[in-house]
This record gives C-alpha cells, sequence and structure tokens, in this order.
C-alpha cells in the first residue's frame, strides 16, 4: 500500500525521473574474543574467521556487549568472499529464545578498506537511529559489506552480494553470541543500504535456509532505478558539474562496476582524467571524496559512450537493478519528499510498480530530507517490525 505522510492517502504513481545514489587485506585483530564460536565447516557462509570485544567508544546506546569480527559470505562475481562487521547484544539477560535481531545495513561511506564502520564507529546518525531499535529489544549485527575492510575491491550497489553479506552476517552473530541471538530476525538499511535492505528482503529466505526465521524488511531513502541514470553515461554526460555528492557516488558506482566486472573494461572508456578520478574512488571515504571531487563534470571523465559496450545496459541492470516481485514477507519503503540524494518520482514509481505486482510493501513518505527520513520513519517502522515479530 502506497501512502503519504501521516494522512495515509494514496499516492499515484509518477513519471520516473532516476537520479545517482546518496548515502585490501583485513585487518588482524590484536586480541580474539573468549566467547567465540566458530562454525564446523569454516567455509560456510556466516561462519566467524575470527573475533574481538568492540571498543565501548563504538557501542551503540544500551549495548551491553560487543564484538568486531570478519565472516564468510559472497563477494563480486559470487565468488566466496570475507566481511568484517560488528555485533550489539542489548543490556540485560537475554529473553527466552534469545534477542531478535536486526541486520543493519549501513549507506554509502565510501569503498576504501578505511572506511568500514567496524574501523571507524558509526556516526550519530546511524547510533541515534539504531539506539531506538536497541530499545525496542532488538540486537542489532551490522556488515560491513564484502571487499570494505576485507581482501578485494567492494562491489558497490550489487543488490545480490550485498542481500548474501546481510543474511550471512546474522549467522555470524549467532555464531559470536550464541544463544543470546534468537533465529528471527529482519532487516533495516538505509540508502544504499535501504537498496540492500529492499534486495535482501527479496533473497533472505532463499539464502538464511532453514537455519534462520526472516520476518520482513525496512528500508528507507531507497535508491531504485539507479540503473536508468548511469547507462546514458559518456562524453557530454552531464555537461555541468553536479552537486559533488552525486559525483562522488556516481564514480563509486563505475569503481564499484569495474570491480564485479572487468570484462566491460570501463577503463578503456575513461580519460585519462577519468581513469585517475576512478582510482581515487577506491581509496577515499565519502566526505573527502566528496570535496576532492567537486566542480567535477562527469561526462569529461569519458572518451567514449558505455552504452557502446555489447550488453552494457542488461549487465547494468542485472548489477544494480532493484527486485521487482517475488517477495515473501512484508516489507516496508520509506521516502522523504525533500530528498534531493533519492528523488521522489523514481521512488514512487518503484513502489507502484510494487503495488501493481501484488507484492507486500508498506509505503510512507515523510516532509523531511535524505537523513531525515530515518528518524521520520520509526513511528510507522517501529510497529510495523513489531508486527512483524508477533507470533
Amino acid at each position: 500500500m502506497i501512502t503519504a505522510g501521516p494522512n495515509r492517502s494514496r499516492i499515484a504513481a509518477a513519471a520516473l525521473s532516476a537520479v545517482l545514489i546518496g548515502a585490501g587485506a583485513a585487518a588482524v585483530p590484536t586480541a580474539l574474543s573468549a566467547a567465540p564460536a566458530v562454525a564446523a565447516d569454516p567455509g560456510a557462509p556466516g561462519a566467524v574467521l575470527w573475533s574481538e570485544p568492540l571498543p565501548e567508544q563504538m557501542w551503540i546506546p544500551g549495548t551491553g556487549q560487543a564484538w568486531r569480527l570478519e565472516y564468510v559470505t559472497t563477494g563480486a562475481a559470487g565468488a566466496q568472499a570475507t566481511s568484517t562487521g560488528t555485533v550489539f547484544v542489548p543490556e540485560g539477560p537475554a529473553p527466552e529464545g534469545g534477542w531478535p535481531v536486526i541486520s543493519w545495513a549501513h549507506g554509502t561511506v565510501g569503498l576504501a578498506d578505511q572506511c568500514a564502520p567496524s574501523r571507524t564507529g558509526m556516526g550519530e546518525r546511524d547510533l541515534d537511529y539504531l539506539s531506538t531499535w536497541m530499545d525496542q529489544g532488538y540486537a542489532v549485527v551490522a556488515t560491513d559489506y564484502a571487499g570494505l575492510g576485507t581482501k578485494g575491491g567492494m562491489p558497490y550497489l550489487d543488490g545480490e552480494v550485498e542481500a548474501r553479506n546481510v543474511v550471512d552476517m546474522v549467522t555470524a552473530g549467532r555464531g559470536i553470541a550464541q544463544a543470546q541471538l534468537s533465529e528471527r530476525w529482519v532487516v533495516v538499511g538505509q540508502s544504499q543500504g535501504g537498496g540492500a535492505a529492499i534486495t535482501t528482503a527479496r533473497y533472505a529466505t532463499e539464502f538464511g535456509g532453514e537455519d534462520l526465521d526472516y520476518r520482513g524488511a525496512v528500508g528507507t531513502g531507497v535508491p531504485a532505478h539507479i540503473e536508468r541514470a548511469v547507462a546514458p553515461a559518456g562524453p557530454g554526460f552531464p555537461p555541468i558539474a553536479l552537486p559533488k555528492g552525486m559525483t562522488a557516488y556516481g564514480l563509486y558506482i563505475l569503481a564499484g562496476l569495474n570491480t564485479s566486472h572487468p570484462e566491460l573494461d570501463l577503463e578503456s572508456h575513461l580519460t585519462d582524467a577519468g581513469r585517475a578520478r576512478l582510482a581515487q574512488a577506491q581509496t577515499m571515504c565519502l566526505g573527502e571524496f566528496e570535496d576532492e571531487v567537486e566542480g567535477t563534470v562527469l561526462g569529461e571523465m569519458f572518451d567514449r559512450p558505455l552504452a557502446d559496450i555489447p550488453g552494457f545496459e542488461q549487465t547494468l541492470t542485472d548489477y544494480m537493478g532493484m527486485p521487482e516481485s517475488g517477495f515473501d514477507r512484508p516489507f516496508f519503503i520509506g521516502q522523504g519528499l525533500k530528498d534531493i540524494a533519492i528523488i521522489l518520482p523514481a521512488t514512487l514509481a518503484y513502489g507502484a510498480t510494487l503495488e501493481a505486482n501484488g507484492e507486500p510493501v508498506t509505503f510512507r513518505t515523510y516532509p523531511t530530507d535524505h537523513s531525515g527520513t530515518m528518524a521520520a520513519s520509526l513511528p510507522d517502522s517501529v510497529p510495523f517490525v513489531a508486527d512483524l515479530f508477533a507470533d
């Protein structure tokens, strides 16, 4: 059901206007946790390779115990990979059956290993948001995503890879916290993570198997139809400099696509300046990179249109297109009416498609911007998730 704000009146589908989205080797731990339970098969998805206590200054408010870990999952091109992540257990004794689990999918932070939230800690916005969920009696597990803090590049916005990372993080968290975490879980995400959350919603039951009890999803700032904005990239597109955030995200998309699909030879379609910017995208975190590329015109970085690559549009859609059918559990999408990173018409069109396909979506809009949607949506998303966990 697509509704708007507190009035919850139906919104008709709007014309599509897709835009770009807004948000090495693993470090060896110095001390291992005394609690980890490593899976019997160290190559199985979710198997924990190492863990260590997370410094308390990086805890979500309301945390009683927390760990940082590395686990087995899937990376670029479907290859076995590893990801780092964090586990947060609420204060006090766990309820019977363990704390129900929120698997958190974070927004864009960058592609370089040093940008991983398990290394840097979460920002104040995310900590405040997640503390609300912990106050409701949920444990939180949070993937960094494969390639962000671990060996190999990060396949930025590859929805199925991110979905596997999110699902396998639940298994890894249960391996560390043992009986404290329930097999019941939902996925919650924002921006890049909003897309990851909704893609996870499509595949969670399949990817999690019989050992996990997936209940549903919440995604805010969901990057719908971004592939349609990237497809025409080439000389002269766009003809002016975008806001610095949009330019950074565009280069992150190209870098992620290059990681997953080296056969496209994207760099051969770039100028020398374009190749230099692409290299920078893989070494700088978001804030620094936004400043670095301010004033850059993306179209000036191309020698040839990417559409010249045989099958490019289909490859792009397979890589980052959002699923439109096949969901088996209820899911929630929140969108800000003042969001200039994820423009409303694109998300509305996506929501209308989901509704037309009979998918179990609840869609809400809020009179706020990209980041503000997280807090603004809580009065709706908190009871939505509570209903998912109600037996």
